[in-house]
């Protein structure tokens, strides 16, 4: 089962549209996030954490915002997980978690 809204229709072009913008700003973000979460673990000291956490934080937060206009927009869509699988990968997470321990 796929939880999504119903779709926005953009033109189809050889030109961009808004929901090109939007997907190429969100893997932006998504990128740049990773990269932040990178460099929060390898600061040199406790002031450069302290800024790249504030900016980890308004980063990841205009991912979700964009994502969250995509959505409405119906232009993501989610799949719903049955039991098992979520079963399947808690169990998989566990074990690595205990394999890390």
């Amino acid at each position: 089962m796929k939880i999504n809204n119903p779709k926005t229709n953009v033109p189809s072009s050889c030109n961009l549209n808004d929901k090109d913008y939007m997907t190429r700003c969100l893997t932006y973000l998504k990128d740049i996030e990773k990269n932040y979460a990178v460099a929060l673990t390898e600061a040199s000291n406790e002031e450069l954490y302290k800024k790249y956490l504030e900016h980890f934080k308004i980063i990841s937060q205009m991912q979700r915002d964009i994502y969250e206009v995509m959505f409405n927009y119906g232009w993501y869509e989610l799949q719903t997980a049955s039991c098992s699988d979520i079963t399947t990968k808690y169990n998989t997470l566990s074990k690595e978690f205990e394999d890390f321990n």
